[in-house]
């Protein structure tokens, strides 16, 4: 800082010294050149006019040039005719002065000595009002008194000669530079010094109370705001801080809210008059910023000043809606149709200032009251002016913010009476802080519900009506759902449904209603959710009324629901909604497989299983069928995909608590594995055979997944967890057991799901099955053999050299049974699978039995290889690839 005040002066005279001279060379230098270009030209040749530029000229019409006139003689002036006045324009405007270049942008020395000179001359002249009073101080020059009426005086100063230079400009031809203006700066500068000498007088001298300070500094910031009116928004910004900044720089012990909030009340509606009188959005902006701001102080209190706070917000959300927002009353003109930000987010931003007044009261009866006002006047507000429409939806953001941290309460005054006949009727009657709530949330329902089904069709705009169908919609559910939550804590409350209901019948009507209507812009969309609306309010029905495992099947049947309406009424959005209640159910029993916890119950098949997957599947795939009718897109798709998830988690959940006795927590079994692969391999081979009459995609995708978790069941479970060779497992009886079921039928199933996608899919998917089903053949007939020999229990004993023998014989018997089949019904794959089960059986002979088997049996083994080998060697010969002899050449005498 400048410890000398003429240090500061000096530099600023130096500084506006050299830009006047930079300023006064170039000016010669620019005259210097337009002098040489005169010269130029004065010395060039005359070019000679041609005839059409002379059309008053009379006498016949002649290529040469008249001569040249002497200097005294005069012309004479043409005649005038009524050809005059008719000569054409092009003519007519041939005399015209030619049209102003435009301007140029402004270099660096036009910005210097224009601009910028004037900004640091204003702030020089600021900091010089600031450095006087300084400097006065430290020296000792002056007492207070003197020092406060002399910072007086020369904001007095400046402030005239702001005046008086706007003046003097005003009436001579010279247009003030609109960046820098002369006469605001000053203004601005002796205001700034009218705000400090204030200042000092209240806060460094006491010559001021904090009343008189405070009016004092607001009359100078309302001046300035009034001043902004002649020199421009620079001024009005200095004006808008310093008003709101005042509170600030006049503390007291004991604040007056009341008197704080009234003064902010004319300030505001000062700085909101100026914005809609210059169309300045940023100044209209920053006012709601700051009075936002304003509304912060004192909330910690609580209840104590709600009143102020309350009228606080309410000033500033009618002055805004007078003069803010668009359309409305005193505010600007706009487009009809059109939404504009700054109308909608001014009453937002009071309407979130009576939202915070309500939550830190504590929910006190005149903070709700006072937000109940501003919501009730924003619908009106929006109604009127369409601009405001955004405002809507922070509306119903804000009802539901109130009501949900409400909901979450522990206040025991606000707890209900004990459940009776019908649990959650209602809060205790003396509690008038449930009752006022419950009163607010009847108003704000009805409310945003009837003027949003009103709003239809009045604009011509398509986002408007939409707004406000979403509004009127959510708002209704979401204050069930925080009135459901606080009353009848989350338990199972028939009142509650009933409400559901009657919301769920309004709403439909209301789309019966707007389905019947001429077709508007945004309609469709609206009836869209106000359909919504039907269905989620009686799915909020279904979850009031109903438990557990009902609530899964009434959302499932939701979805079913929704696709017939889908069909009835083609509106886009139902299909989706289809999809989001599947999506619902899935989730639903994800976070619960058992869907009703231990409730299961023990009888195998009919149990709560079946009708906790087995009607939601039925639901899905009913409402699959509906949505196919109209299209294949995202939403079928989904449904689609529900449906075959719930049908395989039915037959799983069901295999499971069969194979557990109900014990759903049980480890797995050889039964559960055999069952899962049969049923999955089944689901498998009606999902191949359906894919292809719906050519669905999911269907497609659903049977390769139920066939690779079949394969992963088969060869992770059957042949490894839960092999009885592995392990110690009763299999049963003789013929029919668990080797039956878990070998035998899933190797005769993967050999139905091979022919179902041969010439469908690709070659190795078919052959992968097929061998698949040729490997669970062989595991069926070695193990059923190893039964015969051991039991029930086939991993003890030892193995013998006739049950060697055994195997070999039963699997050349195979390999003769494939090689049979293959040839009567001419099928390659067959005798293929034939060649290597006769390969194993040749291999077993030549590695188990030639060391394994002695005596008697080894004989019989090779000997019996040895001969069915000799026998499928001649019918390979003589069935399959018997040579056609060819017929004797006849022989022809000489």
């Amino acid at each position: 800082m400048f410890e000398n005040p003429f240090e500061l002066v000096a530099l600023i005279s130096a500084i506006a010294a050299f830009m006047f001279a930079l300023r006064a060379s170039n000016e010669v230098t620019e005259l210097r050149r337009r002098l040489n270009l005169l010269e130029e030209a004065a010395r060039a040749p005359r070019p000679v006019q041609a005839q059409t530029e002379m059309p008053f000229q009379a006498g016949p019409t002649s290529a040469a040039a008249p001569p040249p006139l002497p200097p005294e003689a005069e012309v004479a002036p043409p005649l005038v005719t009524e050809d005059v006045a008719t000569a054409p324009a092009d003519v007519a405007d041939a005399s015209a002065p030619p049209p102003p270049l435009p301007a140029a942008a402004p270099g660096l020395e036009e910005r210097l000595g224009t601009r910028w000179v004037v900004w640091i001359g204003g702030l020089a002249l600021a900091l010089g009002g600031f450095f006087m009073v300084r400097y006065s101080i430290e020296a000792g020059l002056l007492g207070p008194g003197v020092r406060v009426f002399l910072g007086g005086l020369f904001a007095l100063a400046l402030l005239g000669a702001g005046e008086w230079t706007r003046r003097k400009e005003s009436i001579s031809s010279i247009e003030a530079t609109p960046i820098a203006n002369i006469p605001a700066i000053l203004t601005a500068a002796g205001t700034a010094v009218a705000f400090a000498t204030i200042y000092a007088a209240y806060a460094l001298y006491d010559f001021l109370v904090p009343a008189t300070a405070f009016v004092l500094l607001g009359i100078v910031a309302m001046c300035t705001l009034a001043a902004a009116l002649l020199h421009g928004p620079a001024l009005a910004g200095l004006g808008v801080v310093g008003a709101f900044v005042t509170p600030i720089l006049v503390s007291s012990d004991k604040p007056d809210f009341w008197a704080l909030y009234v003064y902010l009340a004319i300030v505001s509606a000062a700085s909101f008059g100026l914005a809609r009188i210059r169309l300045w959005r940023w100044l209209a902006v920053t006012t709601i910023v700051f009075a936002l701001l304003w509304t912060f102080p004192g909330l910690d209190l609580g209840a104590q000043l709600v009143a102020p706070h309350a009228f606080h917000v309410i000033a500033g959300f009618v002055l805004a809606s007078l003069l803010v927002v668009c359309g409305f009353m005193f505010g600007p003109d706009i487009e009809d149709g059109t939404i504009e930000p700054i109308s909608s987010a001014s009453l937002a931003a009071y309407l979130f200032g009576a939202m915070l007044i309500v939550l830190s009261s504590g929910h006190a009866d005149l903070g709700l009251i006072t937000f109940t006002i501003l919501v009730a006047a924003t619908l009106l507000v929006a109604w009127r002016a369409p601009a405001a429409t955004n405002a809507l939806g922070a509306a119903a953001v804000f009802v539901f913010i109130v009501f949900a941290e409400w909901a979450v309460r522990a206040n025991p005054d606000m707890l209900v009476l004990p459940g009776g006949p019908l649990p959650g009727i209602g809060p205790v009657a003396t509690d008038s802080s449930v009752t006022l709530h419950l009163v607010m949330a009847a108003l704000f329902a009805a409310g945003f519900g009837i003027a949003g089904f009103l709003a239809q069709g009045r604009s011509n705009s398509a986002i408007i009506p939409v707004v406000w169908a979403a509004t009127a919609t959510a708002t209704p559910i979401a204050l069930l759902v925080a009135l459901y939550a606080r009353i009848a804590h989350l338990d199972r409350s028939i009142p509650f449904a009933i409400l559901a209901v009657v919301l769920a019948v309004a709403f439909a009507a209301a789309t019966e209603a707007l389905t019947r209507r001429e077709t508007r812009p945004g309609l469709p969309i609206s009836i869209a959710l106000f359909a919504t609306g039907t269905l989620g309010a009686l799915a909020l029905a279904l979850t009031f009324a109903l438990e557990k495992g009902w609530l899964t099947i009434a959302l499932a049947l939701m979805s079913l629901g929704t696709a017939w309406i889908s069909i009835q009424r083609p509106i886009p959005f139902l299909r989706r909604l289809a999809a989001i209640f599947a999506a619902i159910v899935t989730a639903r029993v994800a976070y619960d497989p058992r869907i009703v916890g231990d409730a299961v119950g023990t009888t195998p098949i009919l149990n709560w299983l079946l009708w906790g997957y087995g009607l939601p599947a039925l639901s899905f795939w009913g409402a699959s069928i509906f949505l196919r009718r109209r299209a294949d897109d995202a939403p079928l798709r989904m449904v689609e995909a529900a449906a075959i998830l719930f049908t395989a988690l039915l037959a799983f959940m069901e295999i499971r608590h069969f194979a557990t006795g109900g014990q759903m927590t049980a480890a797995p079994s050889l039964l559960e594995f055999a069952l899962q692969v049969c049923v999955t391999l089944a689901m498998a081979i009606g999902l191949e055979r359906l894919r292809l009459r719906s050519g669905s995609i999911v269907h497609n995708v659903g049977a390769v997944i139920l066939t690779v978790i079949a394969g992963l069941i088969a060869v992770g479970g059957l042949l490894l967890l839960e092999n009885p060779l592995l392990w110690r497992t009763d299999v049963g009886g003789p013929i029919f057991n668990y080797i039956l079921l878990g070998y035998a039928l899933p190797s005769l199933l993967m050999l139905v799901l091979s022919y179902a996608v041969a010439d469908h899919r690709p070659t190795a998917y078919a052959n992968t099955l097929a061998g698949g089903a040729l490997v669970f053949a062989l595991a069926w007939l070695s193990l059923e053999i190893r039964r015969f020999y051991h039991g029930p229990i086939l991993s003890t004993g030892a193995t013998t050299g006739a049950e060697q023998y055994t195997y070999s014989i039963g699997w050349l018997g195979f390999g003769v049974v494939l090689l049979g089949v293959g040839i009567l019904v001419n099928s390659e794959r067959a005798r293929l699978a034939s060649a290597i089960v006769i390969a194993l059986t040749i291999l077993k002979a030549f590695v188990i039995d030639m060391s394994a088997l002695t005596g008697v049996y080894r004989a019989l083994s090779f000997m019996g290889l040895g001969i069915v080998l000799v026998a499928i060697g001649w019918l390979y010969q003589r069935i399959l690839f018997r040579r056609q002899t060819p017929p004797p050449v006849a022989q022809t005498g000489s």
